[in-house]
């Protein structure tokens, strides 16, 4: 059998890039009763551990709805359906990630994803070590700020709140206005609980739950895009094939984490073909051989850590490297 490469792999998943309505509509709806069934467990007259438990499930649910977002901005689902996207473009306000923001950014994403340059914009920043040793003090610490495993766990406030709420629309407030309807729906639905629950409810049905959704989702977007493997370019050198297959990994996870993160794992099949519904992606990979053989990841905990002690990208070595493993000179900040 032939090894296919660049469109001609690009062109085999394009049978798969079919919405089944009923299927997409059902993942929408399933889900959403759930989301509401574990939010109102938040406040039902359970004991304290069971509200607790509610709040989990509530931010794993969140997790999984903003995956089928994704998939919808994409169009991979339900694309004519005017219902489906006044439905998601109500979510993205609600998620913090406005719809006009979630697509110029993320679509730039796709576009130039493992580029050395232009990367950055919808991504996490990518430096060289030669860059990185030249670059200021204050320019070093705004990177490692940016790769910092606390900014990745606190990506509620850093990633969301304000890089894809505050920050767009300071800077176009025009084009991205729906960042700030965001922030004042979240303010609003927050003064709301503490109104009526006071503040165990605040923590419990908004704190919590958006918590778990942007920590998970930060840290599986980045490192979806930076684990040990991982291949960056120069433009001279960068195709679309190539960013999805060396610089897009498959993230290994049970069936149930597979199915709270609806299938994002399969990362890069998704780069491959972003309009192949999320549903369908376990099928591609075991009918297309070319994409059976992934660069891996894993939410084992040392694997987390190996991916997140990674900062810079050796041109030499032709690998991402801690600050320790090939940058010398002295360093402003960092792990």
């Amino acid at each position: 059998m032939k090894f296919r490469t660049g469109s001609e792999l690009i062109l085999a998943t394009q049978p798969y890039a079919k919405d089944s309505t009923v299927q997409s509509w059902w993942h929408i709806g399933s889900t959403a009763i759930l989301l509401l069934a574990a939010l109102a467990g938040t406040h039902w007259n359970f004991n304290l551990a069971g509200k607790a438990l509610c709040s989990i499930l509530s931010g794993l649910l969140l997790l999984r709805f903003f995956v089928i977002y994704h998939d919808q901005q994409h169009h991979a689902i339900l694309p004519r359906s005017r219902v489906a996207a006044a439905l998601m473009r109500i979510f993205g306000i609600l998620a913090l990630s406005p719809s006009s923001i979630w697509r110029s950014s993320h679509n730039h994403h796709h576009n130039h994803n493992s580029k050395l340059r232009g990367s950055e914009i919808g991504s996490f920043p990518i430096m060289t070590n030669s860059q990185f040793l030249k670059s200021s003090a204050s320019t070093r610490l705004k990177y490692l700020f940016m790769r910092h495993p606390l900014t990745i766990l606190f990506g509620y406030v850093f990633v969301f709140l304000y890089g894809m709420c505050v920050a767009p629309f300071l800077s176009e407030p025009k084009k991205h206005y729906d960042g700030l309807a965001a922030l004042l729906v979240h303010a609003a639905i927050g003064v709301t609980l503490v109104h009526y629950w006071g503040w165990p409810g605040l923590l419990l049905t908004q704190t919590i739950p958006h918590f778990i959704l942007y920590a998970i989702g930060t840290y599986l977007f980045y490192a979806q895009h930076n684990f040990p493997g991982v291949r960056f370019a120069d433009k001279a050198g960068w195709t679309h094939h190539k960013a999805a297959v060396e610089s897009s990994s498959f993230m290994m996870t049970s069936g149930i984490m597979a199915w709270f993160t609806a299938n994002i794992g399969y990362h890069h099949i998704h780069h491959i073909n972003a309009r192949i519904p999320f549903y369908r992606l376990p099928q591609v990979f075991r009918e297309i051989p070319e994409l059976r053989t992934p660069k891996l990841t894993s939410l084992h905990p040392a694997e987390i850590l190996r991916c997140l002690r990674l900062k810079v990208w050796d041109v030499e070595a032709q690998r991402m490297v801690g600050l320790r493993d090939r940058v010398s000179g002295p360093v402003a900040t960092g792990t």
